[in-house]
């Protein structure tokens, strides 16, 4: 995998690029002109070619003779890496990749629970009540909520004791941090700790039936409030455009047009 800083030109040609694709701009099969894009750009052809070759190693683009370099089809890209997950939603503009995103948590968590709830050792343990502290210390400032909540479910994954789910942290982790994000801009967050405490405490106890319970009543809440969040953006939406018509009905009838 090409390993690639985030900063600075090289990081900022990646993520133009990778937008590119993932909006559609550039379409699946399409070549690309690298000469137009290096012009465009104002980067080297040095700067671009390590562009491509992050972009390659990550699925989206491939090179052939004759043909030049060109997008892969959707179907070859690496959507579980963590930068192609950041990417795609960091427009906030696709509904069905945040739905997808909830999905796998669904899929994933409860499962996770369970087994955290028989293979959690002390240290495990340890790991979700120094959660549960940041949590409770990070209320009412949404970026440390965000970051508590990260680390929560982390620690849950981590008490699973099986590496391949811990591997899924990349997509939970994306799903937590873009709905947190979301619905902490949108409205105060409500208090996640005793919701939170009640994972844990059935992990304490051993007891997977209750574990798997209590992350589906997170799931549960964490899905209601992405809903509210985006009905109340289309609310807002309406009322926007409702205020814009009437004030150009105001104007046009202060210059004497129709109504």
């Amino acid at each position: 995998m090409a390993v690639y800083s985030r900063r600075g030109l090289h990081g900022q040609t990646v993520r133009e690029m990778a937008r590119r694709i993932l909006s559609g701009e550039l379409a699946e099969g399409e070549t690309i002109d690298l000469a137009a894009l290096e012009t465009e750009l104002e980067v080297s052809r040095t700067v671009l070619r390590e562009a491509l070759k992050v972009l390659a190693a990550k699925g989206l683009v491939d090179a052939r003779q004759k043909r030049g370099t060109f997008v892969r089809p959707r179907s070859d890209w690496n959507l579980l890496d963590g930068d192609m997950i950041r990417w795609q939603y960091a427009d906030r503009g696709d509904d069905s990749f945040l739905d997808n995103l909830h999905e796998v948590r669904e899929v994933v968590e409860p499962a996770g629970a369970r087994l955290a709830a028989i293979r959690r050792t002390e240290d495990d343990l340890a790991a979700l009540d120094a959660a549960l502290d940041e949590m409770a210390a990070a209320v009412g400032v949404p970026a440390e909520e965000v970051r508590a909540d990260l680390t929560f479910h982390r620690a849950l994954l981590t008490a699973t004791h099986n590496e391949l789910l811990l591997r899924m942290e990349v997509v939970i982790e994306a799903g937590l941090a873009t709905r947190d994000e979301l619905v902490h801009e949108a409205k105060p967050a409500d208090d996640p700790v005793p919701a939170h405490r009640a994972v844990a405490e059935a992990v304490r106890d051993g007891d997977p039936d209750a574990a798997e319970k209590a992350v589906r009543a997170l799931l549960e809440k964490a899905r209601q409030d992405l809903d509210s969040t985006r009905h109340g953006g289309q609310r807002a939406g309406k009322r926007t455009a409702k205020r814009a018509t009437k004030r150009a009905r105001r104007r046009n009838v202060g210059d004497g047009g129709a109504g």
